[in-house]
């Protein structure tokens, strides 16, 4: 029940930790001293039959101490939800962190829905761990510990059968821990999975409306959510059962506290304020244990959420390079020899001993079917993947021993479907230069052909563009996309099929925008070939191998697969 990893992390508000643990104590002092002062009224005016006036200082005390318990477990309180706010805020952050440096590549194979769900409710979980569930567990070891200590002078019999029968608590919480640390590991998985779920239907409701097949996700969610339900269920069960074994050992060992004290006020072997001090405080040594019952289901879906936020901090960073400066200011010369990678622990290779050249200022177009391995060169060069073999050299500077962040920003990459976030227009192409200006954002759109529909919109380049960019077409997105690229102004400029989204007239206007773009080398993924063509080499790809590499009318005169790539072009067009 107590993750180790957890505690570890639970360093950096130890400070906080502290302060709520020892409120908790001094509240537990005070309830000593509250007990003490209730036996000694309760004594004089039911024993010795004293007026109110005999005993209205020790009233007096004993309300200023139940005020001063109260303020303490409020400040407690607010200690522990400091504590646990710091620690969720401190684990996002690590997260986040992490998730951006993986990059692309790695999230590629893990669900939106379930990452978000990490970030999210398996951080949130976290919250009645640290605000309840730890201060309570270092609790319940002390206080009734600080309480054996006021019982054992005043009587012997009753020390023993609280010293007896508190082990038993824990010891039968450890046992449900274990029976019950699956059930809830499950749960958090299906959650998981079921945020997954829902975030593709959502996203894919277009999809679903067309073919018709809306309503059986419905059945599917249903069904999920019944599977979270039934798993929710067993957790809690558990928690309640834990719950009734520690009343119900509580109860009984209560009863036979009230039994010893009882018969030694009859026989005459104890002072009724002694004993009833005693009774009051038999309560009070069970609470924290009771306390920490409550808290068990927190206990459970702390630890779960643990072991999924772990596993994604856990997973290896891919190398972040060295201390080489990168080239500043000038084109870069992009050098691959005898170049390997693979997906899937080598199981699906992408790449076999690819080399070639990208000399400085040149544009290189990189074509081939499906599958050839153009993205993989595109990542590599981006530095979201590693060589398995090969090197890959910037200006003689083998690419892994310059610092993937300061590399990154001298390289302006248009993706096939580049993402717009939810902010306006003008954000979205500021987002490539911070402190760009008004004047050198409308000549980057104006570069990209975008300036033109960006004034048509009802708000000019303020116009929100919505959630991915939604209120805009393909082609809209595309130049916007552009726009970012020409703004960043960065010395390699990557097209991915960053024209895939235009129609032919825009395609061309781009094209001869990237034939005048200065002080760049561009490297030109395509499938089409209408921006290919006018690159000043081209190089070709199939099933992982550098088959051709030459000017186009150079590759028109070889029998090569170039020449079937551009009579499917054609065929196509």
């Amino acid at each position: 029940m107590v993750d180790q990893r957890l505690l570890a992390a639970a360093g950096k508000i130890r400070n906080l930790l502290a302060l709520t643990i020892g409120l908790g104590l001094a509240g537990g002092l005070l309830t000593i001293v509250q007990a003490g002062l209730i036996a000694r009224v309760v004594g004089r005016v039911f024993v010795q039959h004293q007026e109110l006036s005999g005993v209205a200082g020790w009233l007096r005390l004993l309300a200023g101490v139940i005020f001063f318990r109260s303020g303490l477990a409020w400040l407690g309180e607010v200690a522990a939800h400091r504590a646990a706010a710091r620690m969720k805020t401190h684990l996002q952050g690590l997260l986040l962190r992490h998730l951006f440096a993986l990059g692309p590549a790695h999230l590629g194979n893990e669900r939106t829905g379930e990452l978000l769900g990490v970030l999210t409710g398996g951080v949130e979980a976290l919250d009645p761990y640290f605000a309840r569930y730890l201060p309570q567990l270092a609790l319940a070891a002390i206080t009734p510990l600080l309480i054996l200590g006021f019982v054992f002078p005043v009587s012997l019999v009753t020390g023993l059968i609280l010293l007896v029968t508190a082990p038993l608590l824990p010891l039968f919480m450890i046992l449900v821990g274990r029976w019950a640390g699956k059930p809830a590991a499950r749960q958090f998985r299906i959650l998981g999975r079921m945020n997954s779920h829902f975030l593709d239907v959502l996203q894919g409701l277009a999809t679903l409306k067309l073919f018709g097949r809306s309503r059986d996700q419905v059945e599917v969610i249903r069904r999920v959510s019944g599977y979270f339900r039934q798993t929710s269920l067993a957790v809690l069960r558990v928690a309640f059962l834990s719950a009734l074994v520690l009343e119900l050992v509580t109860t009984m060992s209560i009863a036979m506290v009230a039994l010893v004290l009882g018969l030694a006020l009859v026989y005459g072997r104890m002072a009724f304020p002694q004993a009833f001090f005693i009774l009051l405080l038999v309560p009070e040594f069970y609470l924290p244990l009771r306390l920490l019952g409550t808290q068990f289901h927190a206990g459970l879906s702390g630890t779960a959420a643990a072991g999924r936020i772990f596993a994604v901090l856990d997973t290896p960073l891919p190398e972040q390079g060295g201390e080489a400066v990168p080239p500043t200011g000038r084109p870069p010369g992009i050098r691959f020899a005898g170049v390997h990678y693979a997906y899937d622990g080598g199981d699906r290779p992408a790449l076999n001993g690819v080399s070639f050249e990208l000399k400085p200022g040149e544009k290189v177009a990189l074509v081939g079917g499906s599958g050839a391995g153009k993205s993989t060169v595109v990542n590599l060069l981006l530095r979201f993947l590693e060589p398995d073999r090969g090197s890959v050299t910037i200006d003689g500077v083998p690419l892994n021993l310059l610092p993937a962040r300061e590399w990154r920003e001298r390289v302006a990459l248009v993706p096939q479907n580049p993402y717009l976030f939810a902010g306006t227009v003008r954000e979205n192409i500021a987002l490539a230069l911070e402190g760009a200006g008004p004047a050198e954002i409308e000549e980057a759109a104006a570069l990209a052909r975008a300036h033109g529909f960006i004034t048509a919109l009802p708000g000019g380049y303020d116009t929100p563009v919505g959630e991915g960019g939604v209120r805009l077409s393909g082609g809209e997105r595309q130049r916007l996309a552009l726009a970012r690229a020409f703004l960043r102004k960065a010395p390699l400029v990557i097209l991915d099929e960053g024209t895939a989204n235009l129609d032919p007239e825009n395609e061309e206007i781009v094209a001869d925008a990237l034939a005048r773009l200065p002080g760049c080398t561009v490297l030109i993924v395509a499938h089409s070939l209408a921006t290919a063509v006018r690159a000043d080499r081209i190089l070709v790809l199939e099933q992982g191998v550098l088959v051709q590499a030459g000017t186009h009318p150079e590759l028109l005169r070889q029998d090569g697969p170039y020449v079937r790539l551009v009579s499917a072009f054609r065929g196509a067009a």
